[in-house]
C-alpha cells in the first residue's frame, strides 16, 4: 500500500494546490509541500522492508490478456530515483514559495509541479513496460506545462513546443522498442525482460529494438544531436529548471538507460552507440557551456555535458562503470539543483542573468557567493567534494576501457578534455558573477537580498556535496551498493569510496584537467575569436526548424488541395481509400471465390418490405436533395426502415436506440437547417454526376459483395459464449446490455468519451458564432410571430414527467430487458428537447440550472470510477460484479455495471443538451447583429 501511495499521492492530488490558495497566499505551497512530504514518508515506510531482499512488486491487473497492468516495483534503483524526485522536489517547493511573485499564479505552478512529480515517480517505479511508456509521455506533457508556464512570453511557448516535439517523437520510438522487446521475450514485465538478456541479444531484432529504445533515451536525456531542446527549456521558471535538470525529465532518459542495462548492454553495438555518443555529448556540452553568457544557459549546457558523462559510463559495459554512473547521478543532482537555485537568487536579486553585466556580487551577496563557489567546485570535480570522487571513478574506467582499444590513449584523452572544459566553465561562472571587478552596470546598493527560504535549500544541498566528499563511506556508500546490486543483478564489485587513493593515473588526469581548465578559462576570449572565424556547423535546432517548416508547408499544400469549400472534397478521398483497402484482399485470391459453400437463406417478406422502405428513403433523399427540409423528411424514412429491420431481426435494443437517435438528430438538423437556404445551389456538371454515380455504384457493389461473401461462408461466433454466460458471469439476461457494460465495457467507455469530446468540440466551435435568424421561409412566407405555440406548451408539460418515468424504467431494467443507459439517455434527451422547442431556450435553461459541459465530465467520471473501483478489489479494470438482495419477501439484483450505465446515461443526456443549446443560441435577431 505504501508503494502505491508514493505515486498516487502527487499524481491524484496534483489539483489540490488550486484549492489550497484559498487558505492564504502561501496555501498552495503548503499544500504541495505536505503532499510531497507525505509521499516521502510513504517511501520511507516502503523501504523499511529492505532494498537488499526480494524486489517489492504491487500488481493491479488492467487488461491481463493484453499484458497491461498497473504494476509498481521498488528496488534499489527505483528507491534512489524516488528519493531524488521527492527530496529535491520538497526543496524546490520551499524555494519556489519564496521565488515566485504574487502574480505568478503559484497555485497553477504547484499543480503542474505535482503532476510532473507524480509522472516521474510512476515512471521510475513502473514494473510494466507499457505503463512505463504512458508515464514517459506524461512527463513530457507535464514538463511542457512547466516550461510554458509563462505562456505570454514567445520564448516560453517556443521552448515548450520544441521540448514536447523532440521528447514526444522519442517517446514514439520508445513505444516501438518496447513492443519489440515484449515480442522477443513474450512479456512486458520488467522482471521477465531483465532476466532475458541472452534471448534478447541473440534475437535478430535486437539491433532494431536497441535503436528504438536508445532514440527515446537520447531525446529525453538531451544527447547530441537531440540536445537543442534543453537550452530552450530554460524559459521555465527557475524552480522548474532546477527540478528538470537535477532529478527529473532529463534524468528520466538516464533512468531508462540504467533500468534496461541488464537486458541490452554487453555488446559492441551498445558500447559504440551509448559510450561513443555519450563522450561526444560530454565534450560538446562542456565546450559550448564555456561560451554562454546567460547563467542558466551555461548551467543548461553543463547539464548536457554531465548527462553525456553519465551515459558514457553506462556505455562502457563494465560493472565498476555502472557503479560510477550511479554515483555521479546522485552527485550531479545535488550540485546542479543548488546551482540552478543560486542562479535564481542572482536573477531575483539583480534582475539579470547576463554574466557580461554581472560582477563583484561577492561583496553584496556573500552567502550566495560562498554556496555557489562550493557547488561549482563540486561540478568541476575538485576535492574534497562529491564531484571529485565520481570524476576519479570515471577517469579510472576510461583508462581501463581504453587499454583494450586500438588507440589506448583516445578515451582517456577525450575524458580529460571534457574534464578540463568542465573546470573552465565552472571557473567562469564563479569569477564572472562574484569575483570579477564590478562592471558598473548594476547598483549594488539596490540589490534585493534573498530570503532565508531561498538560501536554505541551496545550503542543504551544498552540505550534502561536502559530506559525501569528506565521508563517502559513511554517507553514501551503503546506499550506492544497494542500488548497484539491484542494477547488476549479481554480487556487486568491491567498492570502497575514499577521497585519497594515492598517486595514480586518474589523479594525474585530474591534475591535467584542472590546469587545462584554468588555461582555458583565462584564454576564453581568444578562443571565442578563433571560433568566430570558423564556418558555422549545422545545428540540431536548425534541422528541427527546417523539418518543422517543411511539414507546415506540406500541410498547407495538402489543406489547400483538399479543401475546396465543399463536402465532396472530403468525401471522395475517404470513399476511394475505403474502396482500395477493402478490395485489396480480393487480389490475393480469385474473384471467383467470392461465393462461399453455404446457400443464401430466403428473407421474410416483412424484412424485404422494410429494406425496401429503407432504400426508398435513400432514393427519395437523392431525388429531393436540393430541397433540404424535404430531403431531411425523406431521409427519416431510411431511419424508420432501419428501425423496423431491427424489430424484424429481434433486436429491440437496437430498434429503440435507432428510433431515439432519429428523433434527436432530426430536431438538431432542423435547428441547423434553420440558418441555411431552403435549397442548395444548382452547380451540377456532367463530369461530377459521372464521378459521383461511379463512386456510389462501386461502393455499393463492394459492400454488397463483401456481405455476400461473409453470409455464404461458415464462421465461428462468440455469440454462443455470450448467450451461455450472460446470466452467470454478467448477472443479466439482456445479452446486449451485458456486452456493452461488462464484456466490452472498455469499448463503450471509449464511445461515450468520443461523444463527449464531439459535444465539447461543437460547443467550442459555436461559442462565439452568431447568425441572424431568417424572417421568412424559403418560399417567402413570414414566420409566425408565435414561436412557441400555446397548445404545444400545454401539451408538452405533462409529457415531461411521463417521459422521465419511462426513461428511468428503461434505465433500471436494462440489465435484464431491452433498455440501458444509452437508450434512457436518448429518451430523456428527447423529452428535454421537446421542452426547449415548446418553451424556448430561456424557459428551459432557467429550469435546468447546471452546466451541461460539466455534466459530460461528471458522466465520464462516474464511468471511469466504476472501472477504477474494480482495481481496488484487485480485479481488471471495469470488471463488474453482481448479487441478489433479500428483504423479506422481496428479492432484487444489484450489479456494479449499473453505476457504469448511469455514467453513460448522464453523458448522453449532457451531450444532447450541449449540442442543442449551442445550436439554439447561434441565431440572433437581425437587430441584434451589431451586438453579436
Amino acid at each position: 500500500m505504501a508503494l502505491a501511495l508514493i505515486v498516487l499521492l502527487p499524481l491524484s492530488l496534483f489539483w489540490l494546490p488550486l484549492v489550497g490558495r484559498r487558505f492564504g497566499r502561501h496555501g498552495a505551497a503548503a499544500t504541495a509541500g505536505a503532499i510531497t512530504l507525505a509521499a516521502l514518508a510513504a517511501l520511507g515506510v516502503a523501504a523499511r522492508a529492505g532494498l537488499t531482499g526480494p524486489v517489492q512488486i504491487v500488481r493491479l491487473d488492467w487488461m491481463p490478456r493484453l499484458g497491461l497492468s498497473l504494476s509498481l516495483r521498488l528496488d534499489g534503483l527505483s528507491f534512489l530515483f524516488c528519493a531524488l524526485v521527492l527530496g529535491i522536489g520538497a526543496l524546490v517547493v520551499l524555494y519556489a514559495r519564496y521565488y515566485l511573485a504574487e502574480d505568478d499564479r503559484r497555485d497553477r505552478f504547484f499543480a503542474f509541479l505535482l503532476l510532473f512529480m507524480g509522472a516521474m515517480l510512476g515512471l521510475v517505479t513502473a514494473e510494466n513496460l507499457l505503463a512505463l511508456v504512458v508515464l514517459w509521455e506524461l512527463t513530457s506533457v507535464s514538463s511542457f506545462l512547466l516550461v510554458a508556464f509563462k505562456h505570454r512570453q514567445p520564448e516560453a511557448r517556443r521552448g515548450a513546443r520544441r521540448a514536447l516535439s523532440v521528447t514526444g517523437l522519442g517517446g514514439l520510438a520508445l513505444l516501438g522498442g518496447v513492443l519489440l522487446l515484449g515480442q522477443i521475450v513474450g512479456d512486458y514485465t520488467l522482471t521477465t525482460v531483465l532476466a532475458s538478456r541472452d534471448v534478447i541479444v541473440a534475437h535478430p531484432r535486437y539491433p532494431y529494438a536497441l535503436a528504438l529504445v536508445l532514440l527515446g533515451v537520447f531525446t529525453k536525456s538531451a544527447q547530441v544531436p537531440f540536445h537543442f531542446w534543453l537550452p530552450g527549456a530554460m524559459a521555465a521558471p527557475t524552480p522548474a529548471s532546477a527540478y528538470l535538470h537535477s532529478a527529473t525529465m532529463v534524468k528520466a532518459g538516464i533512468f531508462l538507460l540504467v533500468r534496461l542495462w541488464p537486458a541490452l548492454s554487453g555488446t559492441d553495438l551498445w558500447l559504440w552507440s551509448v559510450g561513443g555518443l555519450g563522450l561526444t555529448t560530454m565534450v560538446f556540452g562542456a565546450v559550448v557551456a564555456l561560451f554562454q553568457h546567460d547563467v542558466k544557459g551555461l548551467l543548461a549546457y553543463s547539464t548536457i555535458s554531465h548527462l553525456g558523462l553519465i551515459a558514457t559510463l553506462f556505455g562502457l559495459n563494465t560493472e565498476m562503470a555502472v557503479v560510477a554512473g550511479l554515483f555521479h547521478i546522485i552527485n550531479h543532482a545535488c550540485f546542479k539543483a543548488s546551482l540552478f537555485m543560486a542562479a535564481g537568487v542572482i536573477d531575483h536579486g539583480t534582475g539579470t542573468r547576463d554574466m557580461r553585466r554581472l560582477g563583484g556580487l561577492a561583496r553584496s551577496m556573500r552567502s550566495t557567493a560562498i554556496l555557489t563557489t562550493v557547488a561549482a567546485a563540486a561540478m568541476a570535480g575538485l576535492p574534497p567534494l562529491n564531484g571529485f570522487l565520481s570524476k576519479e571513478m570515471f577517469f579510472k574506467e576510461a583508462v581501463e576501457v581504453g587499454a583494450s582499444a586500438a588507440q589506448p590513449w583516445l578515451v582517456p584523452a577525450v575524458a580529460t578534455l571534457g574534464g578540463a572544459f568542465s573546470v573552465a566553465y565552472s571557473i567562469r561562472l564563479v569569477w564572472d558573477v562574484f569575483y570579477r571587478p564590478a562592471t558598473g552596470a548594476l547598483d549594488h546598493d539596490a540589490l534585493h537580498l534573498p530570503p532565508v527560504g531561498m538560501q536554505a535549500p541551496i545550503a542543504l544541498l551544498v552540505a550534502v556535496c561536502i559530506a559525501v566528499g569528506v565521508a563517502p563511506g559513511l554517507v553514501v556508500e551503503p546506499l550506492l551498493l544497494d542500488v548497484a546490486r539491484s542494477v547488476l543483478r549479481a554480487q556487486t564489485p568491491e567498492v570502497h569510496l575514499h577521497l585519497w587513493h594515492g598517486f595514480n593515473l586518474p589523479l594525474l588526469m585530474s591534475g591535467i584537467a584542472v590546469a587545462g581548465g584554468v588555461l582555458l578559462a583565462r584564454s576564453r576570449h581568444g578562443l571565442s575569436e578563433v571560433g568566430r572565424g570558423l564556418p558555422d556547423l549545422p545545428a540540431g535546432a536548425d534541422a528541427f526548424n527546417a523539418t518543422l517548416g517543411a511539414m507546415f508547408r506540406f500541410a498547407r499544400w495538402f489543406s489547400v488541395t483538399l479543401n475546396r469549400h465543399e463536402l465532396v472534397g472530403y468525401v471522395v478521398p475517404v470513399v476511394l481509400s475505403v474502396l482500395v483497402v477493402g478490395t485489396l484482399p480480393f487480389y490475393a485470391s480469385s474473384w471467383s471465390g467470392l461465393s462461399g459453400p453455404l446457400p443464401v437463406s430466403p428473407a421474410p417478406a416483412a424484412l424485404i418490405a422494410f429494406v425496401a422502405l429503407l432504400g426508398l428513403g435513400a432514393v427519395a433523399t437523392l431525388r429531393f436533395h436540393r430541397r433540404r427540409i424535404l430531403a431531411l423528411i425523406t431521409l427519416s424514412l431510411s431511419g424508420l426502415g432501419s428501425t423496423l429491420v431491427f424489430v424484424e431481426l429481434s433486436a429491440p435494443d437496437l430498434a429503440l436506440t435507432q428510433l431515439s437517435v432519429e428523433v434527436a438528430t432530426t430536431v438538431l438538423m432542423l435547428l441547423a437547417l434553420n440558418f441555411l437556404p431552403a435549397e442548395s445551389p444548382r452547380e451540377v456538371t456532367l463530369p461530377r454526376v459521372v464521378r459521383d454515380a461511379s463512386l456510389a455504384l462501386l461502393f455499393g457493389l463492394a459492400m454488397a459483395g463483401g456481405m455476400y461473401a461473409v453470409l455464404t461462408r461458415p464462421f465461428t461466433t462468440i455469440a454462443d459464449f455470450y448467450v451461455a454466460t450472460s446470466k452467470s458471469h454478467g448477472g443479466g439476461t439482456n445479452i446486449v446490455n451485458v456486452i456493452l457494460v461488462d464484456y466490452r465495457g472498455f469499448d463503450t467507455m471509449g464511445e461515450v468519451t468520443v461523444l463527449g469530446v464531439a459535444a465539447l468540440a461543437v460547443a467550442a466551435m459555436l461559442h462565439d458564432t452568431r447568425i441572424p435568424r431568417p424572417r421568412a421561409s424559403g418560399e417567402g412566407r413570414a414566420w409566425s410571430p408565435d414561436r412557441h405555440p400555446f397548445l404545444l406548451r400545454i401539451m408538452s408539460r405533462p409529457l415531461l414527467p411521463l417521459l422521465l418515468l419511462v426513461a428511468m424504467y428503461i434505465l433500471l431494467r436494462g440489465h435484464n430487458l431491452p433498455g440501458g443507459g444509452f437508450i434512457a439517455g436518448l429518451v430523456v434527451g428527447v423529452a428535454l428537447i421537446l421542452q426547449f422547442l415548446a418553451g424556448g431556450l430561456d424557459f428551459a435553461a432557467s429550469r435546468l440550472r447546471f452546466s451541461f459541459v460539466a455534466a459530460i465530465a461528471i458522466g465520464l467520471l462516474v464511468a471511469l470510477l466504476t472501472g477504477l473501483g474494480a482495481i481496488l478489489f484487485r480485479t481488471p479494470f471495469l470488471t463488474s460484479t453482481f448479487g441478489h438482495v433479500h428483504l423479506g419477501p422481496l428479492e432484487f439484483e444489484l450489479a456494479s455495471a449499473m453505476a457504469f450505465d448511469l455514467g453513460v446515461f448522464i453523458t448522453v443526456v449532457a451531450v444532447l443538451l450541449t449540442i442543442l443549446t449551442r445550436l439554439g443560441r447561434v441565431g440572433v435577431e437581425p437587430t441584434e447583429r451589431s451586438d453579436a
